[in-house]
């Protein structure tokens, strides 16, 4: 059987979503990266109290509040995901 092209107004088969960004999907990525800029921040501002250097000024610990901001946008998106889900399954768009 040939593949033809839904029609207007229906949902693509399930083979064919992976093509389409899920609502939340580009939190997600946004909070990953956000989180590993803040880690990779925490360990430069925090690599110089372990090796005996000069630490870094204190506005650079600010950085690794990074992470925590990550973190927050990622589980927004899981939230939005979650619930582009729950309207999928009772049949809203």
């Amino acid at each position: 059987m040939p593949d033809t092209p839904p029609l207007r107004g229906t949902s693509p088969s399930p083979r064919d979503q992976t093509n389409f960004a899920a609502p939340g999907d580009r939190l997600i990525r946004a909070g990953a990266l956000v989180f590993f800029v803040g880690a990779l921040a925490t360990l430069v501002t925090v690599a110089p109290l372990f090796l005996d250097a000069t630490p870094f000024p204190p506005y650079m610990f600010g950085l690794s509040m990074l992470m925590g901001v990550g973190f927050l946008i990622a589980g927004a998106g899981v939230l939005r995901s979650a619930a582009a889900g729950r309207r999928q399954a009772r049949g809203e768009r």
